[in-house]
């Protein structure tokens, strides 16, 4: 895990044209995007495409890496983020949860807010990348039209990989209730991605129940005060 520090980051949306600033005190947060290895040690499942114990995991919904996160918690004897509740109506399905609660008291894992993924991505720099893309991340021009181990880009200067390519990562946060309902946020483009999608400002949205080839995760923990 990467200590990343306070500070502010204004997000934006293309389609609203709004803007808003967000700011963040110190937490930190995954050098690497969740690896097929962690994920299959810490649920016994493999649930992506594309196979090898150092790819990126994909092909899991935003249900899958909050579950995800409350199991590595218990693994390494933290408090789980996350209160799944089940559907009143079908109790005995904990696959389908039919709300979440985020614990902020509780000092395990969770999923980064999409200003705090976005904070990490820049490392404190302004423009669209923090380096030249060719150097940074895998996407559609360089990748072979395939996903890549973790870690075989440059990292920023915080010490984070792949917060541009190779996946989209999941965040906590809803993309716009009002129009989109439930759908979650999504950051950093991904493998068959264009340029112009691995930005650090790009906001992409998908139904958190959805599986997608090319979207991953990374964990995020509060500094414990």
């Amino acid at each position: 895990m990467i200590d990343v520090p306070a500070g502010q980051v204004t997000l934006s949306d293309r389609r609203t044209q709004r803007s808003w600033a967000v700011e963040l005190a110190p937490y930190q947060l995954g050098a690497f995007p969740i690896t097929q290895a962690l994920f299959a040690e810490v649920t016994d499942e493999r649930p992506s495409t594309a196979v090898g114990n150092r790819l990126p995991v994909e092909g899991v919904s935003w249900w899958d890496a909050a579950r995800f996160c409350n199991a590595l918690s218990r693994r390494e004897g933290l408090e789980p983020t996350y209160l799944l509740h089940a559907d009143a109506e079908n109790p005995a399905d904990t696959e389908n949860p039919a709300d979440i609660e985020w614990d902020a008291s509780a000092d395990g894992y969770r999923l980064p807010t999409e200003a705090e993924w976005e904070h990490a991505c820049r490392a404190g720099t302004t423009g669209a990348r923090y380096g030249p893309l060719d150097e940074i991340a895998w996407y559609r021009r360089n990748s072979h039209e395939r996903i890549h181990d973790v870690g075989g880009k440059r990292a920023n200067t915080w010490g984070l990989y792949d917060t541009l390519g190779n996946v989209w990562e999941w965040c906590w946060d809803l993309y716009d209730a009002e129009v989109y309902g439930t759908y979650r946020v999504l950051r950093g483009g991904g493998w068959f991605d264009e340029h112009w999608s691995c930005r650090a400002s790009v906001r992409r949205r998908s139904h958190p129940t959805f599986q997608i080839d090319d979207v991953g995760f990374r964990v995020a923990r509060s500094t414990v005060r």
